[in-house]
């Protein structure tokens, strides 16, 4: 009964394959060569548009701080919810890639920006005040850290209250694929139709084995020479970038990461309906993707902690159970024969 993360899942075996059909014979370095130029179709054929630039990362965390590096400056403040990724999980990545910009944390229930906090914080900003660091970037995350969706009306939204006071928007999509099936927009409503610059593409959590591609879309791909050379510097510019490249062409091939976020999803859901049928069980945020937070009596947390479930203590009280695309049908039912006992 495994729903400690989506990252203890095995990679997908087409990504397995389409690694094996990368490693024939020789190819160009550093992204140069057939595999990736596919990775530039599929992005195209996925997101409607022609109007970007690329870049594969092999972690998360890499493609937030590389992104958001090229979008504010060493003197300027990034705004994000209190729990994302880029602030609680980061050890200051995106600090460090920016050259010593600010984090500036935003309340919201269920890890969502508060609108009035968003408008309050875009109001009171003021670049020409030499005393303030001003915000230059606004950063959402979908899923967000506590497994609830932004709609991409929602997105759409904050991206234009943003843009209207000069910043510019990036969106962590480690879970990109569930929020999009959970919503039911495509993949171009929620990017840069809704107003997104720069969009971190997870593909791990999904079924890769570690591939996360930053977008650059419209004006920003100005700034893609720059991302490739702070890539460089950083270390994040593989030689054999074609074995990246790989995993991205059998996940985006055939809408493959979106048929494996929708059963992680699934799962997730079911989960959901079999902590709540005991009583004492609620779920602290809705489960809008495969993420399940629930907060649970006492006797039944005693027997999950002796029964061999591996799950996540989260802050504010609650266990996170995370689904993906290999979770088996045994681990439900092993799960609903150990809740029996309560």
């Amino acid at each position: 009964m495994n729903f400690a993360s989506d990252t203890t899942a095995p990679a997908h075996p087409k990504v397995i394959e389409a690694i094996a059909a990368a490693n024939d014979g020789p190819a160009a370095s550093y992204g140069a060569d057939e595999t990736t130029a596919r990775v530039r179709a599929l992005l195209s054929n996925v997101f409607e548009t022609e109007d970007f630039e690329f870049w594969i990362c092999a972690s998360g965390t890499a493609s937030n701080a590389l992104a958001l590096s090229v979008m504010c400056s060493s003197v300027g403040a990034i705004a994000c919810h209190e729990e994302a990724h880029i602030e609680r999980d980061e050890r200051g990545a995106p600090e460090f890639f920016t050259g010593g910009a600010k984090l500036r944390l935003l309340s919201g229930a269920v890890a969502r920006i508060d609108e009035d906090t968003l408008r309050l914080a875009l109001a009171k900003n003021d670049p020409g005040f030499v005393h303030e660091t001003p915000l230059e970037t606004l950063s959402l995350t979908n899923l967000t850290e506590c497994g609830t969706a932004y709609s991409s009306e929602t997105v759409s939204h904050y991206a234009a209250l943003a843009k209207s006071a000069g910043l510019n928007v990036h969106l962590d999509g480690a879970r990109l694929a569930n929020a999009l099936v959970s919503t039911g927009a495509s993949p171009a409503q929620m990017t840069w139709q809704a107003g997104i610059d720069v969009l971190t593409l997870g593909l791990t959590k999904t079924g890769a084995i570690g591939c996360e591609i930053i977008v650059l879309f419209g004006e920003m791909r100005n700034q893609f020479d720059v991302l490739k050379a702070r890539a460089k510097r950083s270390g994040h510019m593989p030689p054999k970038m074609r074995f990246l490249a790989a995993q991205a062409v059998a996940m985006l091939g055939d809408g493959l990461w979106l048929d494996l976020a929708a059963h992680a999803n699934q799962k997730a859901r079911q989960l959901a309906d079999l902590l709540c049928a005991h009583e004492g069980v609620r779920l602290a945020y809705p489960t809008d993707g495969n993420e399940v937070f629930a907060i649970l009596p006492e006797p039944m947390e005693s027997l999950i902690r002796s029964g061999g479930v591996r799950c996540y203590p989260w802050p504010g009280g609650s266990y996170r159970f995370v689904t993906h695309w290999a979770t088996p049908d045994r681990d439900l039912d092993a799960m609903r024969d150990l809740l029996a006992k309560t």
